[in-house]
């Protein structure tokens, strides 16, 4: 097996060119086609694209004198990153450029959709898939997701809940009540908090629910350093929104790493061993605000998270650790105009991010306004009136000024961005332990969640069957009078029922089982085996929309409406 391993590992040297110079030694990472592991650690550096790992890399070691990342170490590969067709704005997209919810259902589920959709499946009455923690909660591991974005984003969310859109961030906190995941840590307070508490939630605030289930609640990083390793659950919230970044930390917010490290003292306390995701969220924000000093500060402390999950798995074995990005952000370019030079000393020579001056360029005024809010915070003491303009003006984008700051600073660095958005570029995959034979080469993102399901040995179709046998999630509308109203054929047809069309009746009829519904659309009466029902269909581009009242009539069944997270419960 030694030298199978071994052989892999010289011909996986001869493609990659970052194990040519610092090769995986097969007695650190041995795999067996057969292997098992008892633990799973997958980290998502989101927005991650190679060129900010390079750039990274290239900090450490011109600016540290340290020639390598942890991550360096156990690259295996890469991945496609592609999405399902879908829709943007009413335009049906390729999908070719993912965004964070495709992506992290890939990745986390196996399967592909639309970007937008958290682990659900790309039709107009969608199923729900199961996750690799989904399913490694039914097997009765602990789990757990830890991130420095919100806690509610697209990247924890397809871990841990099913809904069609990842803005329904209160759904999303809803569902990790019932989801049974043990550690949550990063930020997003305002999902757990009614607009009466000063969070976002319409209905209530939930954080005593959690307690109320056994999860010790804490919202600092001293209580994080205190927390027992024997809790069993715990809800760590942060910051209101998004974690802030490395440079505009305070003592009192951890880091990725501080909070890999408690997650993992937790969940180890599991006899049958654990699963968990955790993400450098904040690596694809600040790509796409095109900040690059904080891009290359979040990256490390992403790199610093995968040393405590790579450490982890070296000392205690029996654990597989994979990484991948969900794409890349911004179209990073290490160089620009045509010169053949990075300022690689002035990479860290920014006080604070861009987001933490937005409100001062904002309020800026004059040139000379912009001029001190740029010395105050970098080395740049001889910024230009041109310069200055640029900054005023904003760059023509959401960003505005804060996007015309990043401008400059990128262009003095010698950086170059294509914009604010994703790329379709494939990312990098690491590996250690076991899941190594499973995710090397060239592969898709989707591979991730399959390796990872199989090298701890739980089953993602079951759990997913599970699932959709208890809910569905369909596209619907609401009328001028607040009635939730669903697409008569697509539903139907999702429910196993029969559906016909008689253009010259003007007439749909509806078969289940012995109950046949017949809807006249000239009338929009709802009759079901002959007889009035007093329900009403609605018409909506010539489409038939249908009431849940008339489709439990027509099944025999008592389905509800979760309005929260949008879904029919069966």
């Amino acid at each position: 097996m030694k030298k199978k391993v071994i052989k892999a590992a010289l011909a996986s040297c001869l493609v990659f060119s970052t194990l040519s110079i610092h090769p995986v030694l097969a007695a650190d990472n041995q795999t067996s086609e057969s292997a098992k592991s008892k633990n799973l650690i997958v980290l998502i550096g989101d927005g991650m694209g190679p060129a900010q790992v390079s750039a990274a890399r290239n900090y450490l070691k011109y600016n540290k004198n340290i020639d390598y990342l942890t991550l360096d170490s156990i690259y295996v590969g890469q991945a496609t990153t592609y999405a399902d067709r879908g829709e943007d704005g009413g335009t049906i997209v390729s999908g070719v450029v993912t965004d964070s919810a495709s992506a992290g259902t890939a990745f986390a589920t196996g399967h592909k959709t639309y970007n937008a959709g958290i682990s659900v499946s790309n039709e107009d009455v969608s199923k729900p898939f199961a996750s690799v923690i989904e399913a490694a909660e039914v097997a009765g591991k602990a789990t757990g997701l830890v991130t420095t974005a919100r806690i509610t984003h697209a990247t924890p969310a397809v871990y841990a809940s099913h809904v069609r859109s990842r803005d329904n961030e209160s759904a999303i906190a809803s569902q990790y009540l019932d989801s049974g995941v043990d550690v949550l840590f990063g930020g997003g307070s305002s999902f757990f908090l009614s607009k009466a508490d000063g969070g976002k939630r319409t209905d209530k605030s939930i954080i005593t629910d959690f307690e109320a289930k056994g999860y010790s609640y804490i919202d600092n990083a001293s209580e994080l350093q205190s927390l027992s390793a024997t809790s069993g659950k715990a809800l760590g919230l942060f910051s209101s929104s998004h974690i802030p970044y490395v440079l505009d930390r305070t003592a009192e917010i951890p880091s990725l790493a501080q909070m890999t490290s408690k997650a993992l003292s937790i969940l180890e306390q599991d006899e049958d061993g654990f699963a968990i995701m955790i993400e450098g969220g904040r690596i694809d924000h600040a790509s796409h605000a095109n900040d690059f000093p904080s891009t290359v500060q979040e990256v490390l402390d992403f790199d610093a998270a995968v040393k405590v999950a790579l450490d982890y798995a070296k000392k205690y074995g029996n654990t597989s650790v994979v990484i991948t990005a969900d794409h890349e952000t911004g179209g990073l370019s290490l160089a620009r105009d045509n010169i053949y030079e990075m300022n690689l000393d002035l990479w860290d020579k920014q006080l604070n991010s861009s987001e933490y001056l937005i409100s001062k360029l904002n309020a800026a005024v004059t040139i000379d306004d912009i001029k001190k809010i740029v010395k105050a915070n970098t080395w740049i003491t001889d910024l230009t009136d041109e310069e200055a303009k640029i900054i005023l003006a904003g760059d023509g984008s959401s960003y505005g000024r804060e996007g015309g700051y990043n401008q400059v600073i990128s262009k003095r660095l010698l950086i170059g961005w294509s914009g604010h958005g994703h790329s379709a570029v494939d990312v990098g995959v690491w590996a250690y332990g076991p899941i190594l034979d499973f995710v090397s080469g060239q592969i898709d993102n989707t591979q991730i969640a399959k390796a990872s399901a199989q090298i701890i040995d739980v089953d993602l179709t079951a759990t997913s069957t599970t699932m959709q046998a208890k809910y569905i999630y369909p596209k619907f509308k609401i009328t001028r009078d607040n009635e939730v109203l669903y697409p008569a054929k697509v539903l139907a047809e999702a429910l196993g029922a029969k559906v016909e069309w008689n253009a010259t009746a003007h007439l749909i009829t509806i078969t289940s089982g012995t109950n046949v519904m017949k809807v006249e659309t000239n009338k929009l009466e709802v009759n079901l085996n002959g007889t009035n029902t007093g329900l009403q269909g609605h018409l909506d581009n010539g489409k038939l929309y249908l009431s849940l009242a008339a489709f439990n009539k027509l099944t025999g069944k008592n389905m509800t409406w979760d309005s929260l997270s949008e879904r029919i419960v069966k």
